[in-house]
């Protein structure tokens, strides 16, 4: 089959680069003198300080925020250890902080940060009493895990082989201590397969979780000081994740039976059932002194659940607003929470039997948020949430993902909020695909079953429009997959559609960059049956004469996650049929963002293209 834009693939292309600046400039004199109106408002939002993550240690709690301008890694309550704005002072660009950890004892910090938001990024190591940078990786690496003579870290190859001759994308973990680096776990694991090392609280045990995609998994575990020693303990065909290890007992979230999680310990290889299968996801569990606290997931927001280590439920802990409520990190006697909604940008609390607030943010306004419920295709109930305030002019913004494994909870989105304030409704849909509902509502939606994702976004989209609401559909990354699938099949259920960093070739993706990791999501185009079910949804291959809605395909040229050809050609493909598509490249973006200032303003662009578009 025949690719008549397969040139944009090059990002060197002179093409490409004028077709960029080009296609900037007309995109910025559709939303231009809007969008520096809105940007005071959408930064106002945006700069409130945001915790994102937190580490427990003996000389105090670690948390890295975004404030303001920049984002900083720093002593709660204290003083910063790093600082965003002063590594860019060091490397003249931008930089995103990508994330950090510590040893136990709060002697080393390694963090990692990329520039202009590229996935590849540094990772630093450093003292946390003298501030002597002890050690550089470039690329970045993950999963740093200190001892106390060295530390493992896991190695991601994009490109070339291993070291044992595995052909990239492939992990490998390796550990490091004054003799240098070595290979201690992966040997000959191919692509799609990665790795994860987790400590036990009371840092003697390895807990190794190697999944193959987003579908299944072994655990291995062993001293961790002896990784030769690390064995296979469980393995199954869904996805399964080790909690802790007490008294030799291994405690194990998986998703077999219905796929909706239970905790099960596994000694001396007999099984044993804690929390049984409930008629919703448990999401986590962690093990806090003589309790277990776990996660459940109802129509896609979390309560508590507190258990004895038997599995007797000993109580319930509901919050005011349907939440997002994720474990930070957690020593076995206290645990550290992360709680974020659409009105609120974070809460830390703090479980040691009892819940409590340590600290919050929060936006004051009006606000309701409702939930409700479309029917799919094949009469599947598909919830979502509608966040309102105080007028309603039948306006509504939806947000869809509907992949990968990953649900859709109640998030913060700093642009969302000027857009209720202008009477706007911004919703968020559940579908297929996630696991809202468990490990068989993933599998639902992937694969060959890929239609059900966009039957179920459609439903939704349709449900408002019969409402009376003129709909802008939006989605990114695999969810730019889904608005670009819904807008090809069912233009007519939206009046516009935001495609941002998406997955738009599906014939191509497993060629570009990394996209061969996601083979078994999507399936493998070079397998002529499943090529089949591809091609039948591929948006790029599904471009027909049709009354297209105004459209906004954007990305980013430092993504070297999806390469942003997925977006330049269905750019491309739209503008052979319909005026009114724009493309916006941003020049310093990444696949996991920017600079907070540069986002701020993609997420401003995109606020003054809805309301432009439903105006």
């Amino acid at each position: 089959m025949e690719d008549p834009y397969i040139w944009a693939e090059n990002l060197k292309d002179e093409r490409v680069l004028k077709l960029v600046e080009e296609e900037n400039k007309r995109f910025r004199e559709f939303v231009g003198e809007l969008s520096d109106e809105l940007f005071p408002e959408v930064w106002e939002y945006y700069s409130i300080p945001t915790l994102h993550q937190v580490k427990l240690t003996e000389r105090g709690i670690i948390g890295m925020y975004r404030e303001g301008e920049g984002q900083v890694i720093r002593w709660l309550g204290g003083d910063a250890i790093v600082d965003s704005k002063e590594l860019e002072k060091e490397l003249n660009d931008e930089v995103l902080l990508q994330g950090f950890t510590a040893d136990r004892k709060g002697r080393f910090l390694a963090y990692s940060f990329s520039i202009g938001g590229a996935d590849e990024g540094i990772t630093r190591i450093v003292d946390l009493e003298t501030g002597e940078l002890l050690e550089e990786f470039k690329p970045s690496v993950w999963n740093v895990t200190f001892l106390e003579n060295g530390y493992y870290f896991a190695r991601f190859y994009r490109h070339g082989e291993t070291p044992d001759g595995v052909k990239a994308p492939a992990e490998r973990l390796f550990w490091k201590d004054e003799s240098g680096e070595k290979i201690v776990f992966g040997e000959g694991l191919g692509s799609g397969y990665f790795i994860s090392l987790g400590k036990s609280t009371d840092s003697k045990t390895a807990m190794v979780t190697v999944t193959f995609g987003w579908n299944s998994a072994e655990i291995y575990v062993g001293p961790i000081d002896e990784p030769e020693k690390w064995e296979k303990v469980y393995s199954a065909e869904v996805p399964v994740e080790p909690v802790d290890v007490r008294d030799g007992t291994l405690y194990l979230l998986t998703k077999e039976g219905k796929g909706r999680g239970k905790l099960i310990a596994v000694m001396d290889g007999e099984l044993m059932e804690i929390i049984p299968e409930g008629e919703f996801p448990l999401e986590w569990a962690v093990l806090v002194g003589d309790k277990i606290l776990a996660g459940r997931l109802v129509h896609a927001s979390h309560i508590l659940e507190v258990y004895s280590l038997s599995g007797e439920k000993l109580g319930e802990i509901t919050f005011d607003l349907p939440g997002s409520v994720y474990p930070l990190d957690t020593d076995g006697k206290k645990v550290l929470l992360r709680y974020e909604s659409f009105t609120v940008p974070y809460r830390l609390y703090e479980f040691n039997g009892e819940l409590k607030l340590v600290e919050r943010q929060e936006i004051e306004g009006s606000f309701n948020v409702e939930e409700d419920f479309a029917v799919s295709k094949d009469g599947t109930k598909i919830h979502y949430f509608l966040v309102k305030g105080e007028r309603d002019e039948k306006k509504a913004w939806v947000f869809g993902y509907g992949g990968f494994n990953i649900s859709l909870t109640p998030r913060f989105f700093p642009q969302a909020i000027p857009f209720i304030k202008r009477g706007g409704t911004f919703g968020m849909a559940n579908l297929r695909g996630g696991s809202e509902y468990g490990e068989e509502w993933h599998r639902a939606g992937m694969r060959e079953n890929k239609q059900n994702v966009f039957d179920d976004f459609i439903a939704v989209l349709e449900k408002l429009k019969r409402e009376g609401y003129r709909v802008a559909a939006w989605g990114r990354s695999n969810g730019g997959l889904l608005v670009s699938a819904t807008l090809v099949q069912r233009p007519d259920v939206m009046d516009s559609a935001l495609i941002g960093y998406p997955v738009i070739d599906m014939l191509r993706f497993h060629r570009l960059y990394i996209g061969s990791v996601w083979v078994p999501e999507y399936g493998n185009p070079d397998d002529p049956k499943e090529r089949e079910f591809l091609l039948k949804y591929s948006p790029y291959h599904n471009v027909k004469p049709a009354k297209y809605p105004p459209t906004l395909i954007y990305t980013g040229l430092h993504d070297d996650r999806v390469h942003p050809a997925h977006a330049i050609k269905f750019f491309l493909k739209l503008k052979e049929v319909s005026r009114d598509v724009y493309l916006r490249v941003e020049i310093k973006s990444g696949h996991m963002g920017a600079s907070p200032e540069t986002r701020a303003r993609e997420l401003t662009d995109l606020l003054a293209f809805v309301l432009r578009t439903l105006a």
